[in-house]
């Protein structure tokens, strides 16, 4: 049975992809899956935004076949880890926790890096293309601890 992550950010088109592309391209698929949401329903069933698939393709990875979808309290069951961008993400995806072992899957992405700060993945939605270059690149090192602790497991 496969280990599954999830990453969550506001809308599911810029953040949280890019991280569930990255994470996914360094684990076995055989065991693990990696997913993504959003807190918002903005997006619903539409593909990342097309500076996310941009910055990934510069660097060879492709996420444009995902598709957004809102989090919803059943990931908790189906999630092993649940890896959220920024602090608003967190409390939105803790407030629909209905028990401690589900408050303790979720975890700041950023904490791989930065333990225990609390750093936000900046939201790069209105700005502009550097902002997702930028974001792309803390991500990279997150899920690259993330990956390495994973494959500890």
């Amino acid at each position: 049975m496969p280990v599954n992550v999830l990453m969550v950010c506001l809308g599911n088109i810029c953040r949280s992809p890019l991280a569930e592309g990255l994470l996914a391209s360094k684990l076995p698929k055989d065991q693990f899956f990696v997913d993504s949401a959003g807190t918002a329903n903005y997006h619903i069933g539409r593909q990342p935004d097309s500076r996310s698939i941009a910055t990934a393709q510069k660097m060879g990875l492709d996420i444009s076949k995902q598709k957004a979808r809102q989090f919803t309290v059943s990931d908790f069951d189906t999630f092993d880890y649940i890896f959220v961008m920024d602090n608003s993400n967190y409390d939105d995806v803790i407030f629909l926790a209905k028990n401690e072992n589900q408050k303790q899957k979720v975890e700041l992405i950023l904490n791989a890096l930065f333990p225990g700060d609390n750093v936000d993945v900046p939201d790069p939605y209105y700005g502009l293309q550097n902002g997702f270059d930028m974001v792309y690149a803390m991500l990279d090192e997150a899920t690259d601890i993330i990956a390495q602790r994973l494959l500890k497991k």
